[in-house]
């Protein structure tokens, strides 16, 4: 099939692409031919350029299907240099159509030769649209026709709820979006979006001014807005996706959210419209405008940027907003500089902007247009002719595909969305830092997070504009070793039961002799709290420097990592018990009889080689001295534990559960499957996270040292998946 002469659903022939460029840029179906401009012209570039009053006499014919186009080559033949002739044939390479006599003159050799032709069909008689022709004057006809074309290219458009008023997207992906537009996916297009107050006949605008009056935005006679959420429909004419919003001064249910999605839509517009009806432009108008360009340069341009990277889009996305056209009308009162310039009306605008203390320096440009109807309905002309010619320029923001559009939308909503804080609080700015920024606040100082929304879910944490306070109830304090500090690094250092190099048990016979230690992972162990007998000095004032940080909901405690030591002890008291309880004698006596040496050998065959571990390695490094104070400790806390052991086991665990455990109490079933806990499926804790999991989730053991667990211990798997250092 040539593709030459064949009708689309649409009825314009689809092989034949306007020359003129005057409305359109060259890149619309032709749906006439003007004979005297000798051209095939798209709707918009007949329309525009016939309407001038020296060319409305000109003679085009409307393409149909068959058409046949005149020769873009020739200048007339066989002696008649004016006469041009239909063309026989269509050059694919050089793009051009062509008579017998030009396919001749400049196709028959050279490397042209070889160029594919496509074959017109035998020209139909065309019907002529002038005033021989016809008694309707032509300009009438033509006109008729053309709104009969419109019409036509409308008939099936309608519009659809793209996001609710919860800011909850209602097309989820951009094939569903270019299904719902009813356009092509490589199709460029722009996004025309109307602001204004409730019952100001925004709808209605948008239905006359791009849908010929279809009502295909909904509109209501009643005091009720009709519009609820925002909705979008495509206007194949103009290539346009046209956005209505809701309401300003509407619903006053979650007014917060409501304001911020319009700013999502005023980010994705390349025009918009604030409609207004009132006899003069009131102040709000100027602050809602302004506060909008503050608000978009503040908080999107960046997400804007970032979503051109991210999803590798090659038009840019925030160069500049979208420009702005103030359609006024007006009943009784004078229209905005009517007796004046319009430069002058351009002064009056920046004087009522500047007046306020709103400056709209986001925008491209912001402009007038206003209509005085005595009678109606509304001329809706004036503003067309402002809005196709800011469509037109392309200077400033670029039409781009659908896909583009969406993603951009998309990227805003999933980043700005969820309840706002102070939803009830009065504002004196139409959108204040809270719409969009995070919520949290510092459980100790109060200062609140100054990043974007949902900025945790990139791994982004929570920062605040002011210091922080220091609080006892959170203790949030950070210790970094002062050495390391005076050598250029900064080094964050945490209290703990024990230092890396040893063991266990090792570890908790220290602890309870010497007391808890800070260990650097450069330095090595930099202070044990009871090192000696008296005279110990605060770690502040020798080895570490204090910094106190912000406490956010959900974040992790400050120095309680040495709160494990219980439940260390614990772990390792459950294997003492075990052992002991084998023996004949009592738990206590088998102990004791440990400790002075007479039971030994009959301990050691019973599992218990921890102790003896224990005494050799304080042997070897302090000597005989140091370990027997350390198992006159351990005789005392062993003691106290043998003597618990008649204690019900639950009332144990929970004295010695670390600050960040989640209560036995609370845990009903296993944190990552789901699963309850019964008498056969045991509970357990993760010791990265502190929540409750059974044994199948929980198989892998790993050094968690944030927490003070220094050797491999129970880590959930979900805790185990995480990179690096737990």
């Amino acid at each position: 099939m040539s593709g030459h002469g064949s009708s689309s659903e649409k009825g314009v022939n689809t092989s034949l692409i306007c020359q003129e460029s005057y409305a359109c840029g060259g890149s619309e179906e032709a749906a006439f031919e003007c004979d005297e401009c000798k051209s095939l012209q798209c709707v918009r570039c007949e329309l525009e350029l016939h309407d001038q009053e020296r060319l409305k006499n000109h003679e085009r014919v409307q393409i149909g299907p068959g058409h046949v186009p005149y020769c873009d080559n020739c200048k007339g033949g066989n002696g008649d240099s004016n006469k041009r002739h239909r063309s026989v044939v269509r050059c694919q390479n050089c793009k051009v159509n062509l008579c017998q006599d030009c396919q001749k003159r400049t196709h028959s050799g050279g490397n042209k030769k070889k160029h594919q032709l496509t074959s017109y069909p035998p020209p139909a008689k065309p019907a002529m649209v002038n005033s021989v022709q016809t008694s309707v004057p032509p300009a009438v006809q033509i006109a008729d026709e053309t709104k009969s074309q419109k019409a036509k290219l409308l008939e099936k458009v309608s519009s659809f709820l793209l996001v609710d008023e919860n800011e909850e997207m209602q097309i989820k992906d951009e094939a569903s979006f270019i299904k719902r537009l009813s356009c092509y996916p490589d199709q460029l297009l722009k996004v025309v979006s109307i602001f204004g107050n409730t019952g100001e006949g925004k709808s209605h605008t948008l239905n006359h001014t791009f849908f010929m009056g279809r009502e295909v935005f909904k509109t209501s006679p009643t005091q009720e807005s009709c519009t609820v959420g925002v909705w979008a429909a495509f206007d194949p004419i103009r290539n346009v996706v046209v956005i209505d919003t809701e309401g300003l001064l509407g619903n006053s249910s979650k007014q917060g959210q409501r304001t911020r999605l319009l700013l999502k839509v005023l980010a994705i517009s390349d025009l918009i419209i604030y409609r207004t009806h009132a006899d003069r432009l009131h102040d709000d108008l100027f602050k809602f405008l302004g506060d909008a360009s503050d608000a978009y340069l503040k908080h999107f341009t960046k997400e804007l940027k970032a979503t051109t990277a991210r999803c590798g889009l090659d038009v840019p996305l925030s160069t500049l907003g979208p420009a702005v056209v103030i359609f006024h009308e007006t009943v009784h009162t004078k229209l905005l500089g009517s007796d004046k310039s319009s430069e002058s009306v351009d002064r009056l605008l920046l004087e009522r902007f500047k007046k306020l203390a709103r400056f709209p320096e986001a925008f491209s440009s912001v402009q007038y247009w206003g209509t005085q109807t005595l009678n109606p309905p509304t001329d809706f002309c004036g503003l067309q002719n402002k809005l196709e010619q800011l469509l037109d320029n392309n200077a400033t923001r670029s039409p781009r595909t659908p896909m583009v559009i969406f993603k951009a939308l998309q990227a805003l909503s999933e980043r700005f969305n969820g309840e706002i804080a102070g939803e009830l609080v009065a504002h004196s700015c139409f959108f204040p830092d809270e719409y969009f920024t995070c919520s949290s606040v510092c459980l100790s100082c109060g200062s609140g997070c100054k990043n974007s929304m949902n900025h945790l879910g990139e791994r982004v944490c929570h920062e605040a504009k002011y210091r922080c306070r220091y609080s006892v109830q959170y203790d949030n304090r950070i210790y970094t070793c002062k050495a390391c500090y005076e050598g250029g690094k900064e080094v964050i250092v945490v209290p703990k039961t024990s230092a890396s190099s040893d063991s266990p048990w090792m570890g908790l016979a220290k602890y309870a002799w010497s007391g808890y230690v800070i260990e650097c992972p450069n330095c090595g162990v930099i202070y044990r709290s009871r090192q000696y007998w008296y005279g110990n000095q605060d770690p502040v004032d020798t080895v570490v420097r204090t910094e106190i940080q912000h406490v956010w909901p959900g974040s992790d405690g400050f120095l309680k990592d040495n709160s494990n030591a219980a439940q260390r002890l614990l772990d390792g008291v459950n294997l003492v018990a075990q052992s002991v309880s084998e023996l004949s004698v009592k738990p206590a006596k088998a102990v004791t009889s440990w400790l002075t040496g007479s039971d030994r050998p009959v301990l050691l065959e019973t599992q218990l080689p921890h102790l003896e571990l224990i005494e050799a390695e304080l042997e070897e490094e302090e000597g005989g001295t140091l370990a027997r104070k350390v198992g006159e400790a351990v005789t005392n806390t062993i003691g106290v534990v043998v003597t618990a052991i008649d204690i019900p086991l639950g009332l144990v665990k929970d004295a010695a559960r670390p600050a960040y455990w989640v209560p036995d109490q609370e845990i009903l079933s296993c944190h990552n499957c789901q699963r309850e806990f019964t008498a056969k499926l045991s509970k357990h804790h993760c010791r990265a996270c502190g929540q409750g999991v059974c044994d199948d989730c929980s198989p892998e053991r790993r050094p968690v040292p944030s927490r003070g667990w220094d050797h491999p211990v129970r880590v959930c798997t979900n805790c185990n998946q995480n990179p690096g250092e737990l």
